[in-house]
């Protein structure tokens, strides 16, 4: 397994884990800041995960379908590395849209401001290096195995 196959399945867990805490109310509290202040219609499961990530029934939905997602696409690095691109881009859509409070409730719907932001930043930017920066060499993709400079 290669690390963007390693990168894709842990996230992916990460994020399957996340979305299964967000439905259990032991690991959320009151939400600091109020729905009509937040700009959200759509309050559902609303509250603070974990003291820090406001999150709502439709924000646990995504985080379970980008965790599953990424569990699955870490079968292949060429799935692993679709995946992470495109994490990469959807993570950073959701940074820059939670810096800008018209668009932070994202239609009402969903939270994506307070430490949301940092963290799909954080996101973004490991998925980035995934998805488009790292790439095997050619001795690695038909071997199958890692070859550096020190081992040849």
């Amino acid at each position: 397994m290669k690390p963007g196959q390693y990168f894709t399945r842990i996230i992916g867990i990460i994020f399957t884990v996340i979305g299964v805490m967000g439905f259990i109310a032991a690991f959320k509290t009151a939400p600091a800041t109020t729905p009509h202040v937040a700009g959200l219609s759509f309050t559902t499961g609303y509250g603070d995960l974990l003291g820090l990530f406001p999150v709502n029934v439709l924000h646990n939905i995504v985080h379970l379908i980008v965790g599953v997602l990424g569990m699955v696409a870490s079968v292949s690095l060429s799935s692993a590395r679709l995946y992470s691109g495109m994490l990469a881009i959807f993570y950073g859509l959701l940074t820059l849209m939670g810096l800008f409070p018209p668009t932070q409730a994202t239609l009402g719907l969903i939270p994506i401001f307070g430490n949301d932001i940092w963290l799909h930043g954080i996101t973004a930017a490991i998925a980035i290096y995934f998805g488009f920066i790292a790439t095997p060499d050619l001795l690695e993709l038909s071997s199958g195995e890692s070859h550096s400079l020190s081992q040849k």
